[in-house]
């Protein structure tokens, strides 16, 4: 899949890391934020250090410094004005002893296809749907605000989650504009959760939430050095989400640690009466955090999807460090040479997509508030149609080709749904794991994030999503070094409902090679120092 991002979007930004940290200063940070993980910010919150306001507070002045000015990485789309008198409830439960959980004044963002009650609108990037103040929560951030959490805002992203056009620009949305990756700023930072995993790798929050319904959670995770898990479809709740198709779609956890992800995915999950697919979801949760005392590399049975690992020499050689770390710590690993995903799996999955978004979306714009006059997929197309801004960059070629399908008695979708799902799971993943006896399957999740370029298209390098997205089961990205200063990840994928499994391996993995690095602000590799000493003629 393509991933064609925007030159002409961005700016000439000269950033320092010494003038961010100015910036915050002058902006008023008492609180040192960036990098703290929610065990740590945890402590600090227990121990009087800070609170939930002074959180806060500290990610506020943080956004200001990072998202508003400095970098500008436009990864936030909207803050809940109510932000600071929740943490300040908060605050006044924790004096009263009542620590709901790990995620008690931590603050969260959520991508901005999830509704929340807090006066702000979802957009899901459109200027459609600019009036959707719902004054409802979807039960993904109602059960986050239960565990303890503070919503602290609406991150952007590829607009309409990255449905509209086979030629998008990913991570721009007509809303919020284009997000840029923090680590390089001519980069991508991958769709469609391209705000979310941008936000959380600069420190923005402690956590966040995306979407995934092929790759827009591991890919934009990968892309900015996080951990990110798509869980199985049916153990978080999709009700009150902007969605694109009910047999993919599902809400996943972004953070820079495993721990962090595990945590957040624990408060995320369970069933939920008005999504049918989370039947199984109660019965299947776990304590994703304390299931990882129990992780452990020896003896387990990883898996080498070939197929997926033949990127370029510099991603092809830390996968090779990767596999070394796996192997120090006892993994045995096995190459699985002899399978390829079928050819037309992609064409299968695209025909359920676009007959499931006309459905899907159809039902979900009516029940928007009658200030949402875009109540059909049709009428967003004419929407689009009559404001420039929409169809500035790309058109909307999916939204059309979905706009004439027949729906989901069509013997043709049924056919394909019910093959791709055969094909990706029952044929794919579980054959792969039950015949080589694994554990999980890994690869290298993407190539490292491509130059922010109009006129020729931006190429994520790679894809290892699509086996676990359309099977439904669950994919773990972890990060497993850099490529010229470039965040690239290591993917787990597992039979469904093995997200306890998945977070141990990825876990274990982690602490053996600590991966991950924060972001540089980087304006472009080609004017680092010796890169322009390479390119000036010899002396």
């Amino acid at each position: 899949m393509k991933f064609p991002v925007n030159q002409r979007l961005i700016g000439a930004v000269s950033f320092s890391l010494a003038a961010l940290a100015s910036l915050a200063a002058h902006a008023g940070a008492s609180y040192p934020v960036a990098e703290k993980s929610i065990a740590q910010l945890q402590a600090d919150l227990q121990s009087g250090r800070v609170t939930s306001v002074g959180l806060v507070q500290a990610y506020l002045t943080r956004i200001k410094a990072i998202d508003q000015a400095g970098p500008q990485l436009r990864s936030i789309i909207a803050l809940n004005p109510r932000s600071l008198a929740d943490a300040s409830r908060s605050d006044d439960e924790r004096r009263r002893h009542r620590v709901r959980g790990p995620l008690e004044g931590i603050p969260v963002l959520l991508k901005d296809n999830i509704e929340t009650d807090d006066g702000t609108a979802t957009t899901a990037g459109s200027l459609a749907l600019k009036d959707n103040v719902t004054h409802r929560d979807a039960p993904v951030a109602r059960r986050l605000k239960d565990a303890g959490a503070i919503i602290l805002g609406k991150t952007n992203l590829s607009e309409w989650a990255n449905i509209r056009s086979g030629q998008s620009v990913s991570g721009w949305s007509a809303v919020g504009g284009l997000v840029k990756n923090p680590y390089v700023l001519d980069r991508g930072a991958c769709g469609s959760s391209a705000g979310t995993g941008a936000a959380i790798a600069a420190s923005l929050a402690a956590v966040g939430v995306g979407t995934e319904t092929d790759g827009s959670v591991t890919c934009p995770s990968s892309i900015n050095g996080l951990v990110g898990l798509k869980p199985t479809v049916g153990l978080v709740s999709r009700t009150r989400i902007v969605p694109i198709s009910h047999s993919q779609d599902t809400a996943g956890p972004m953070g820079r640690s495993v721990e962090d992800v595990a945590i957040l995915l624990t408060a995320m999950a369970g069933s939920d009466p008005a999504d049918p697919a989370t039947n199984e979801a109660d019965a299947r949760h776990t304590d994703y955090a304390g299931a990882l005392a129990k992780a452990d590399l020896k003896g387990k049975r990883l898996g080498v999807l070939s197929y997926a690992t033949i990127l370029s020499p510099d991603v092809d050689a830390a996968f090779a460090r990767a596999l070394q770390a796996l192997k120090a710590r006892g993994a045995d690993i096995i190459e699985i040479k002899d399978y390829k995903p079928p050819s037309d799996l992609g064409d299968k999955e695209s025909l359920v997509l676009r007959t499931e978004l006309k459905i899907d979306l159809n039902a979900y714009l009516a029940s928007t508030p009658a200030a949402v006059k875009t109540r059909t997929l049709a009428e967003v197309i004419a929407f689009n149609s009559s404001h420039p801004r929409e169809t500035a960059l790309f058109g909307q070629d999916t939204f059309e080709l979905a706009e004439q399908t027949k729906g989901l008695a069509d013997p043709a979708y049924l056919a394909a749904r019910a093959a791709a799902r055969r094909l990706a799971g029952p044929e794919g993943i579980d054959r792969l794991i039950t015949d080589n006896q694994l554990d999980a399957l890994i690869a290298p999740s993407y190539g490292p994030a491509s130059r922010i370029d109009l006129a020729t298209g931006g190429h994520v390098v790679g894809r290892s999503s699509t086996l676990a997205a359309v099977s439904g089961y669950p994919h773990l990205t972890v990060p497993m070094g850099q490529v010229d200063g470039l965040p690239v990840g290591l993917s787990f994928i597992g039979p469904a409902w093995s997200e306890a499994r998945l977070l141990q391996l990825g876990y274990a993995y982690e602490q053996a090679s600590h991966a991950r690095r924060p972001p540089a602000y980087i304006p472009s590799l080609e004017a680092t120092p010796g890169a322009k000493t390479a390119f000036a003629p010899a002396k």
